[in-house]
């Protein structure tokens, strides 16, 4: 994309409704804009993020054995009746009716609908265990939205539901979310603590909470510091084995981590006094175990192998994805603008011209700019006739994680200048070599075998 073709309305001045860092930087980078409150348009560089987001999203969540489909926005109210959550649920779950009288809701959460298409699709154990999801629109009336898309009314999401024929299996397919979320979060460059939470109006007995650390988070929490010494890498698991998943549970869970709502302060004093830490943290998804509530309500049940009718276990799981750019800017930004890790960024390279019109950095610009097209890789290349503190400037603020500067002086000694966002380093290199480092720097983002 070259930049001025591209619609990209950055804001020089700090927008005053702004209260936190990923706000102002969303609004100041042009990527959304508040349509009503709590409710955002999605501009093309934001749209592009969230749109690398849901990639790896669904990336995983297929490596998991998992399937995605895709459900309304609207449900009918007859559904959350059935399941006895309809009255119960409370003033953020908006309300209507259509034209005929029929009451209807905005679906703020889907259990009573994947339970519907369960049971009526669905009617033997041979066709277990089985987990559906989608990544869809959800609306939810907060009383006061804030804080951009942390905290809007309407938000993109991945809900999962898992149905199994017993409580094992269904905590199996508990333990496989947690792995899969584990392996989604790290490839967005981000470290999302499970930490053990209230299940709320979803229900269940088992849940985690993933949690981002930062300064603005919503919730105060409590850990263990040895947790943030864990990474999941780049190790192979079998998602059917009961005992890899189980180990991997063990490993990110069996250390303390407690959001406010379920602290227990006698556990937490076990801990090595050294070791305890309390901070603020952002949520980005949750994992739930509810057993039979939603099938028992709703009669969702198949045959078992004895020919006789089995209740169906079943969970769910969910993943912000639209509040997943607000925490990936809270965790990784400068006074300058944003710093987007390479696995989510919405172009791979930024390329400067100094002298937009000269004849040799044009022609060296538009080398690079087919060289990574070439590659697979999104060059944006700034072609602007704008001075060059001003391009550095909106480079700096939309967080590319990696600029060439191309100019007439460092040309004639055959070299480019190569300059890391997060750092602020630069090299000097030939063209070529350019090139290949960042060839190099994201081949180990792309996700093949899928």
């Amino acid at each position: 994309m070259r930049l001025s073709r591209y619609f990209l309305p950055v804001l020089k001045e700090n927008p005053s409704e702004a209260q936190i860092v990923s706000h102002r930087l969303m609004l100041r980078a042009g990527m959304i804009k508040q349509q009503s409150a709590g409710i955002y348009a999605w501009l093309p560089l934001g749209f592009k993020v969230l749109r690398k987001l849901e990639n790896i999203v669904h990336e995983e969540q297929v490596r998991a054995g998992h399937i995605p489909m895709l459900m309304p926005t609207l449900q009918s109210a007859d559904l959350w009746r059935e399941s006895g959550r309809y009255d119960g649920y409370g003033e953020e779950m908006l309300r209507m009716q259509d034209r005929h009288g029929r009451d209807m809701l905005y679906s703020p959460t889907a259990e009573e609908m994947f339970t519907d298409v369960f049971r009526a699709h669905v009617n033997s154990y041979k066709d277990l265990p089985l987990t559906l999801y989608q990544i869809q629109w959800k609306f939810r009336d907060e009383i006061r939205p804030r804080f951009g898309v942390m905290r809007g009314r309407e938000f993109y999401m991945k809900d999962g539901y898992n149905f199994d024929l017993s409580k094992e299996d269904a905590l199996h397919a508990y333990n496989r979310h947690l792995v899969s979320y584990l392996r989604t979060y790290e490839r967005m460059g981000l470290q999302a603590i499970p930490m053990r939470a209230d299940s709320g109006p979803i229900g269940g007995d088992y849940t985690h909470e993933f949690l981002v650390l930062a300064e603005t988070g919503e919730s105060e929490v409590f850990y263990d510091s040895e947790i943030t010494d864990l990474t999941f890498g780049d190790r192979a698991i079998d998602y059917d084995s009961v005992e890899q998943c189980q180990a991997v549970l063990e490993e990110f869970t069996s250390r303390y981590a407690r959001t406010d709502e379920t602290h227990d302060e006698a556990l937490f004093n076990e801990v090595p006094e050294e070791r305890r830490r309390t901070a603020r943290g952002i949520e980005v998804g949750q994992i739930f175990y509810f057993g039979t509530q939603y099938t028992d309500a709703m009669n969702a049940a198949v045959q078992g192998p004895d020919g006789k009718p089995v209740q169906i276990h079943m969970g769910s799981h969910g993943i912000g994805v639209s509040r997943l750019l607000g925490a990936i800017i809270e965790a990784s930004h400068d006074e300058n603008g944003i710093i987007w890790p390479e696995g989510v960024t919405p172009f791979h390279v930024g390329i400067v011209n100094l002298k937009q019109g000269d004849e040799e950095a044009d022609a060296a610009c538009e080398a690079l700019y087919d060289s990574f097209t070439a590659a697979g890789l999104e060059p944006l290349y700034d072609d602007r006739k704008e001075r060059a503190g001003g391009k550095f400037a909106t480079m700096d603020l939309i967080g590319l994680p990696w600029r060439i500067t191309v100019g007439p002086r460092g040309l004639k000694n055959g070299v480019v200048e190569l300059t890391s966002r997060r750092t602020g380093e630069s090299e000097e290199l030939p063209p070529e070599q350019a090139v290949e480092k960042i060839i190099q720097i994201y081949a180990k983002h792309r996700v093949t075998g899928l």
